[in-house]
């Protein structure tokens, strides 16, 4: 493969990032603030998304119950992506654009927060979750793409949307991937202060 074209995607991502920062870091400050009164509140994280952002979904919720760059307690997040037995009965009895909702409703709580992957804005799946997450007085942080789509549009004031100024899937997946790594560390040093190299 051509040297260059490796170098073109680390030169691409790169600058999407820092296009990304300027726009990105009130919202991002936003998801911090408000999953650190939810959790300070003992309330939880449900996270969902398919795909990458399935994974996505796995790493954050893995951060927050194992720990991120310092030893804490355990915070309750959930991936709503794991359980196979779940996800396929509701996708055989109902239907696939149930397969997040369904553990919403099940899980879901006033006052918890549900984080919703999407790099296209238009996952039908996670668009029913955020239905689901909103019908229970839960507060919602999208992580869309590509304009938001239909989440954008779906969302209300006292949501956050950090839309990533990307139309590329990948370029968009790897400011996700920033931005996870953002929100665990905010939320750790709003448990502890300063910073974990201090």
């Amino acid at each position: 493969m051509n040297n260059q074209r490796i170098l073109a995607h680390f030169h691409e991502s790169a600058e999407i990032k820092i296009q990304s920062a300027t726009v990105l870091a009130q919202p991002i400050a936003q998801a911090i603030d408000m999953m650190f009164a939810a959790l300070s509140n003992g309330n939880k994280i449900l996270v969902c998304g398919n795909g990458g952002s399935a994974a996505d979904a796995q790493h954050f919720a893995a951060e927050l119950v194992g720990r991120f760059e310092r030893e804490r307690f355990p915070l309750p997040a959930l991936a709503l992506t794991t359980d196979t037995s779940i996800l396929t009965a509701v996708a055989n009895d109902y239907s696939y654009r149930e397969i997040f909702s369904k553990q919403v409703q099940a899980f879901g709580q006033a006052g918890d927060i549900l984080l919703a992957f999407s790099t296209s804005g238009n996952s039908g799946n996670v668009i029913a979750a955020i239905e689901a997450a909103l019908e229970r007085e839960m507060r919602v942080v999208a992580m869309t793409g590509k304009g938001g789509g239909a989440i954008g549009k779906l969302l209300t004031d006292a949501d956050v949307h950090i839309c990533v100024p990307a139309e590329r899937t990948a370029r968009i997946q790897e400011v996700h991937l920033v931005t996870i790594h953002c929100i665990c560390d905010g939320i750790d040093v709003a448990l502890f202060g300063g910073d974990a190299n201090d």
